[in-house]
Protein backbone atom coordinates (compact mmCIF):
# COMPACT_ATOMS: atom_id res chain seq x y z
CA UNK A 1 0.00 0.00 0.00
CA UNK A 2 3.08 2.50 0.67
CA UNK A 3 4.16 2.40 -2.88
CA UNK A 4 0.85 3.25 -4.32
CA UNK A 5 1.20 6.35 -2.46
CA UNK A 6 4.55 7.31 -3.28
CA UNK A 7 3.72 6.31 -6.72
CA UNK A 8 0.36 9.30 -6.59
CA UNK A 9 2.74 11.23 -5.03
CA UNK A 10 5.22 11.27 -7.22
CA UNK A 11 2.60 11.53 -10.09
CA UNK A 12 1.14 14.72 -8.40
CA UNK A 13 4.53 16.31 -8.19
CA UNK A 14 5.33 15.63 -11.98
CA UNK A 15 1.93 16.73 -12.89
CA UNK A 16 2.30 20.12 -11.21
CA UNK A 17 6.27 20.39 -12.79
CA UNK A 18 4.42 19.69 -16.39
CA UNK A 19 2.08 22.22 -15.59
CA UNK A 20 4.60 25.03 -14.39
CA UNK A 21 6.66 24.07 -17.65
CA UNK A 22 3.18 24.87 -19.96
CA UNK A 23 2.31 28.24 -18.13
CA UNK A 24 5.94 29.63 -18.12
CA UNK A 25 5.92 28.52 -22.37
CA UNK A 26 2.78 30.44 -22.68
CA UNK A 27 3.88 33.33 -20.65
CA UNK A 28 6.92 33.48 -23.09
CA UNK A 29 5.48 33.46 -26.36
CA UNK A 30 2.92 36.41 -24.74
CA UNK A 31 5.77 38.52 -23.67
CA UNK A 32 7.49 37.83 -27.03
CA UNK A 33 4.96 40.26 -29.17
CA UNK A 34 5.57 43.91 -29.35
CA UNK A 35 2.74 46.10 -28.92
CA UNK A 36 2.29 46.82 -31.67
CA UNK A 37 1.42 42.85 -32.80
CA UNK A 38 -1.05 43.00 -29.36
CA UNK A 39 -2.79 45.90 -30.76
CA UNK A 40 -3.13 44.64 -34.60
CA UNK A 41 -4.11 40.82 -32.93
CA UNK A 42 -6.74 42.84 -30.86
CA UNK A 43 -8.18 44.61 -33.40
CA UNK A 44 -8.22 41.22 -35.58
CA UNK A 45 -10.31 39.42 -32.92
CA UNK A 46 -12.51 42.78 -32.03
CA UNK A 47 -13.05 42.51 -36.55
CA UNK A 48 -13.75 39.16 -36.18
CA UNK A 49 -15.97 38.96 -33.16
CA UNK A 50 -18.29 41.66 -35.12
CA UNK A 51 -18.47 39.84 -38.25
CA UNK A 52 -19.90 36.71 -35.85
CA UNK A 53 -22.68 38.84 -34.72
CA UNK A 54 -24.04 40.04 -37.68
CA UNK A 55 -24.47 36.97 -39.30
Amino acid sequence: MRKVWKFLGLAGVLGVAAGGVAVARAERERAAYTPDEVRDRLRARVTEADRGKQG
